[in-house]
């Protein structure tokens, strides 16, 4: 996925704190050159926090990304991002990325937007992170932003009663991940969920993912 690096010029900055989860785990910050109207919370944290400029280049409210990085160890990181594969692994992961990393958002940079402004975001397993964390925490995220879901975290045979505004995107070369998008999509949408679902031309890790991301800020919060 490092094909998505950022080739962007970026006026923002990037702030970034280690933290003693995990025997030290980072979270990237991009904080945008004008005051934050809302704030997207993403896994994959070391790759999606550098998207800023993306975000500068289109006509979107100031959006601040804080982006939690991933495990360097693939069988940890889907274990964080996926519920069924280690509960107690994921549950961890859950506290830090709702309750610790939100807190030091709020103390760090004065950010404290409504469930309305904030949304969680996530590319391929941290994907399932997103849904998973969105489904689980209406509460803290008013939206979903997902591209390219992986099939580890399905969707619940009940939704529960208040799910946020979800946002999916898959590219048209990647079947099993377009497929999971779309069950994704399906199901949340016979939940009475509003959802987007959309298709793009491209493979798992494409320039899409990147590029998707100004229109999901600006259908969650407005232009």
């Amino acid at each position: 996925m490092d094909v998505q690096g950022s080739h962007h010029a970026v006026s923002g900055d990037f702030v970034t704190e280690t933290f003693d989860y995990d025997g030290g785990r980072q979270v990237t910050v991009y904080v945008p050159p004008d005051p934050p109207e809302a704030i997207v919370f993403s896994g994959d944290g070391q790759l999606i926090s550098r998207w800023g400029g993306v975000l500068e280049d289109a006509d979107v409210p100031s959006t601040m990304i804080v982006g939690i990085h991933r495990s360097a160890d693939e069988t940890l990181r889907l274990h964080e991002y996926s519920p069924p594969f280690d509960p107690d692994r994921f549950a961890g992961h859950e506290k830090f990325f709702v309750d610790d990393v939100r807190r030091w958002t709020a103390s760090r940079f004065g950010v404290v937007p409504t469930v309305e402004r904030t949304a969680v975001f996530g590319v391929s397993a941290s994907g399932e992170l997103a849904l998973a964390l969105g489904l689980r925490h209406p509460d803290v995220y008013g939206a979903v932003f997902c591209a390219s879901p992986g099939a580890g975290y399905r969707p619940p045979s009940t939704m529960p009663q208040s799910v946020p505004r979800t946002y999916l995107v898959a590219g048209t070369l990647e079947p099993f991940f377009h497929e999971n998008a779309v069950r994704w999509a399906d199901a949340l949408r016979v939940a009475g969920v509003q959802v987007v679902m959309t298709e793009r031309i491209g493979s798992h890790g494409d320039a899409f993912w990147r590029s998707e991301l100004p229109l999901m800020v600006g259908w969650a919060f407005g232009r």
